[in-house]
């Protein structure tokens, strides 16, 4: 279980958390309920909103855990696919409301030369009323802060932003009375590929702070392609500052590819603040409020 620092009261800490309540031995079978495209048209990515109907299951989840997918069928050599990770896109009472749904975010994998991924075109190409074997969840790190009028540092390229969409929707819903900042850096290649952009709209935005970095439209002080790494050194200060208070908590999410930047432009974030990276997140990781989760 996540802890706090120094003593903090702990009111949103979970007291289970919920983990394998369905395994690859008994998976259960959600009934797809929507499928909509999240990228414009214009745009060659295909971004899913997948909701699925966890009715007549004892599936329960909290935010920022992950699904397991299991797609039909079998491999060449017969074997069976293998299982798939998700992460959760929806808050612990689901979109619905009730925790009786589990949404997830899925980019179709196509990538040159080589073929479709198979389970997220299983995804992609499901239809309501159409079937999905589930397992898990799992995860027992990457989970909203459990203190009181804590304050979330979130860093997100494409469908990273799955947790990041559950955890605002539960700090501007369950817990819509509190204080804390919630900070979103989203990476993305264009315009069309922003996700969830009326949702993140609809955000106080007294404590709500969304900066885009949209690489193939807007350059970087040197005149490159604007990456996540280069607007978190553009507001360095105000994120050091933020860091510095023991109720705040930074997470990472999204494509293994982009920790090196991030990490990168950390480093130079805090250089510029008289910060030694190194030490700092060390305190960080000691103190369980630094999460990452890239795949």
């Amino acid at each position: 279980m996540t802890t706090a620092t120094n003593n903090l009261p702990m009111p949103w800490a979970p007291t289970e958390i919920p983990s394998n309540l369905y395994k690859l031995a008994n998976p259960f079978t959600a009934t797809v309920l929507e499928n909509r495209r999240l990228t414009q048209a214009e745009s060659p990515n295909d971004v899913r909103h997948i909701v699925m109907n966890l009715e007549g299951s004892e599936y329960r989840y909290l935010d920022g855990q992950s699904v397991g997918v299991l797609p039909p069928g079998t491999t060449d050599d017969g074997k069976a696919h293998k299982l798939r990770l998700y992460s959760i896109a929806s808050p612990s009472v689901g979109d619905d409301g009730h925790g009786k749904t589990v949404t997830l975010c899925v980019k179709r994998a196509l990538s040159k030369g080589h073929p479709p991924g198979v389970c997220s075109s299983f995804l992609c190409n499901s239809q309501p009323g159409d079937t999905v074997n589930l397992t898990g969840p799992v995860g027992k790190a990457f989970l909203m802060p459990p203190v009181e009028n804590g304050h979330m540092i979130m860093i997100a390229t494409g469908t990273g932003i799955a947790p990041f969409r559950a955890f605002l929707k539960t700090r501007y819903n369950q817990r819509a009375h509190e204080t804390g900042q919630s900070w979103l850096f989203f990476g993305c290649q264009t315009q069309q590929d922003m996700l969830y952009a009326d949702e993140l709209a609809s955000y106080d935005p007294n404590t709500f702070n969304l900066v885009t970095a949209i690489s193939r439209e807007q350059q970087n002080k040197d005149g490159g392609r604007m990456y996540v790494q280069h607007r978190l050194q553009e507001q360095a200060e105000t994120l050091f500052n933020l860091l510095k208070d023991e109720r705040t908590y930074i997470y990472m999410c999204g494509l293994r590819g982009m920790e090196p930047g991030v990490m990168e432009g950390l480093a130079g974030a805090a250089a510029s603040q008289g910060i030694d990276w190194d030490s700092f997140l060390a305190d960080l990781k000691a103190q369980h409020r630094w999460h990452v989760e890239v795949y």
